[in-house]
């Protein structure tokens, strides 16, 4: 019986991979070709990169994407980092109302999200004139609750005796908390900024609505697909996945180096005592 179960387990696995990444596969395979659509192979060719390169309004929504997800993402760790530790020093039950409130934005629709933003920066006159500040408020929106649960866990494994130590040898509180505790949780701070720079590199939805008068990648790339799939976007979405599949193994490699060194730590406790 375990034996079967190991069997469909591995059918199960396998079957997950290939429906996700097979797509996937195929667009990278295409983006090596020769031809200019996807209906037939014709030859490696290095062509649809070229083409990539030489695209001017390609270029230019690049730099519009990185623009918006690295401002987006250093406003939200520091926004997302303060509210973390604001959090983590409220008492139980406050501090579950609030996390409960804070996590909405995560399970939100981004359809609703990109609505209600849209609607907002309308009502305040954020006209297209601001297209760069509309972009950069809706990624910081939606960023920062992804920063605060990733900062959070590092705070919780942290001791508050470092934070009240440094304060009994002399130390105010703001450099207390610069020279201790941030250093302490530091690392889900990188997480946590790693998190949100993909996800504002990734986004679509939300872009679409607030984006008025400017284009990020995602929108551009997809009024190329209305015309008709042209490799060059196999190209450009090839890279743009190996560009995210390096951020997230970045981030799950640290995360799972810091579960060994924090079992390692509480194994020499345990031996110490």
């Amino acid at each position: 019986m375990k034996t079967l179960g190991k069997v469909f387990k591995w059918i199960y696995l396998v079957l997950t991979l290939v429906f996700l990444y097979a797509p996937i596969f195929v667009l990278i395979v295409f983006s090596f070709t020769e031809s200019r659509t996807m209906s037939k192979w014709n030859g490696f060719s290095l062509n649809a990169y070229r083409e990539m390169l030489s695209d001017a309004a390609l270029m230019d929504a690049l730099k519009v994407t990185l623009i918006v997800a690295v401002v987006s993402a250093v406003a939200a760790t520091f926004i997302g980092t303060v509210a973390a530790i604001g959090i983590n020093s409220m008492k139980r039950r406050r501090r579950m109302i609030v996390e409960n409130i804070s996590q909405l934005p995560m399970v939100n629709p981004d359809l609703v999200t990109g609505i209600s933003l849209m609607m907002l920066f309308s009502f305040i006159g954020l006209s297209s004139k601001f297209g760069y500040l509309r972009l950069i408020l809706a990624h910081t929106t939606f960023n920062v609750p992804y920063v605060m649960f990733s900062v959070l866990p590092k705070l919780r494994q942290s001791s508050n005796m470092l934070y009240e130590a440094a304060m009994d040898l002399g130390c105010k509180p703001t450099k207390a908390l610069w020279k201790v505790v941030i250093p302490d949780i530091m690392p889900g701070i990188i997480s946590g900024f790693i998190m949100a720079f993909t996800l504002s590199l990734d986004d679509f939805v939300i872009s679409w609505f607030v984006a008025d008068g400017i284009q990020n990648l995602s929108i551009y790339i997809y009024g190329l697909a209305k015309r008709g799939i042209s490799t060059k976007i196999n190209a450009f979405s090839a890279l743009m996945f190996v560009v995210v599949v390096t951020l997230l193994l970045i981030v799950n490699i640290r995360s799972m180096r810091e579960e060994k060194y924090a079992a390692a730590q509480r194994k020499k406790v345990a031996k110490s005592n």
